[in-house]
């Protein structure tokens, strides 16, 4: 496993600098990832390095298309490895609510944690074949309950609290995880819309600056998943989930994790 990489991120420096010259600096909710450096650089991702735009996302696709796909009912061992507590090696970590979770209660019954698709399936109506329904890098434990509460809404910000929540909000249009896992689910819906192109007898997966987009293959909201990426940097719990899964699972890497500034770069 590579060393940890350097990370720097952009400050509110930017505004102290326009104040400085007399200007009136724009207010600051969310400053872009500034340029990172990564042990894959070099290797995996060399024919993106240098590229922004649809380049960018055109050569990761690319890259990370390469990938061995696991079965649906594969799953459950898989993710009873990759999102392990790191305090309680005997539990998962549940995505929206938080909660710590015995792996034994796995299943469909109340209490039980089941396979939630952060990219919903019926965006894009792609169910649970090997592909899409069952790529680690977006399908994450949750309680059930929870998971049958976010349903296919997108992400957004606004709602209510409700049982087991852990901070995660809901509205009739709208689901906003908990402030901790934020950049994750931007991250796991961005990788999706790189990942999925509509090249392989799938779904072209694409983020939309709105909400209400189920039954199409459309995520939002964009500009929200854009904020959320800028304040929720990628942390220690999901750089490792990012590296099990290419060194264990699927042989390939969520690019967003490793590089949170090509988020900007590419919309």
């Amino acid at each position: 496993m590579p060393s940890p990489r350097a990370r720097r991120w952009r400050s509110v420096a930017l505004a102290t600098a326009a104040l400085l010259t007399g200007l009136t600096a724009p207010t600051l909710t969310a400053t872009p990832a500034a340029a990172t450096t990564t042990a894959y650089d070099s290797t995996y991702y060399k024919n993106a390095i240098g590229k922004t735009g649809t380049s960018l996302k055109s050569s990761l696709h690319t890259i990370i298309s390469s990938q061995t796909k696991l079965s649906y009912s594969g799953l459950w061992e898989a993710l009873k490895v990759t999102d392990q507590d790191p305090n309680n090696s005997n539990n998962v970590k549940l995505l929206y609510s938080g909660i710590s979770r015995s792996k034994t209660l796995n299943g469909g019954n109340t209490g039980d944690w089941n396979r939630e698709h952060v990219w919903a399936q019926s965006h894009g109506d792609f169910g649970t074949s090997a592909g899409p329904g069952t790529d680690l890098h977006h399908i994450r434990p949750e309680d059930v309950t929870v998971n049958a509460r976010r349903g296919n809404l997108d992400f957004d910000n606004g709602g209510s609290s409700f049982t087991n929540s852990g901070g995660s909000l809901m509205d009739s249009d709208s689901f906003e995880p908990r402030d901790a896992v934020k950049g994750d689910v931007a991250r796991m819906i961005l990788y999706m819309a790189v990942r999925y192109e509509g090249d392989d007898g799938w779904p072209n997966l694409e983020p939309k600056d709105a909400v209400n987009t189920g039954g199409t293959p459309y995520h939002g909201r964009l500009s929200v998943l854009k904020t959320w990426n800028a304040e929720d940097p990628p942390d220690a719990f999901e750089e490792r989930r990012n590296q099990v899964i290419y060194d264990t699972y699927q042989h390939n890497r969520n690019p967003f994790i490793d590089h949170p500034e090509w988020v900007e770069a590419i919309w």
